[in-house]
């Protein structure tokens, strides 16, 4: 289903950390954009490239609240990427819900990173619905 959003993501500069500004039609659809967001952070075009994925692994996640899960998801993502060198592209989602997600994430490894993203925080995570039923929130990482 595409998207009816058309600016599903805004990288906004903050003193030491970056602000990625979030906007979708689906609490989903928010977790893909923020992958997305993430991911071009990481490594400027890299996705947008790519069709082929190397690194394939699972990911199982319960949080207390959706805000809380959408940035464990991206905490787990992140290390995942550390780890393995790679950028993850692709998501797909096997189960979902506002407290838990299980999903397989897909990517292919980089030499290096453009911008070293070191953890992904809390503040300023709130999800919230507006009047026309999409979902936004901000982002933070740390650099």
């Amino acid at each position: 289903m595409k998207s009816k959003v058309k600016k599903k993501y805004k990288i906004v500069p903050h003193i030491a950390d970056i602000r990625l500004q979030l906007k979708a039609d689906g609490l989903k659809h928010l977790f893909e954009v923020a992958l997305q967001g993430m991911d071009e952070i990481l490594k400027k075009g890299f996705c947008q490239k790519k069709t082929k994925y190397s690194k394939t692994f699972e990911i199982k996640i319960y949080s207390f609240d959706t805000s809380s899960l959408l940035v464990d998801f991206l905490s787990d993502v992140l290390t995942f990427s550390h780890i393995q060198k790679a950028i993850f592209c692709k998501v797909k989602f096997t189960e979902f819900n506002e407290k838990n997600l299980t999903a397989k994430i897909k990517g292919s490894a980089v030499e290096n990173f453009d911008e070293d993203i070191k953890a992904v925080s809390y503040h300023e995570a709130d999800i919230v619905k507006d009047k026309k039923g999409n979902y936004k929130t901000n982002i933070i990482f740390d650099i």
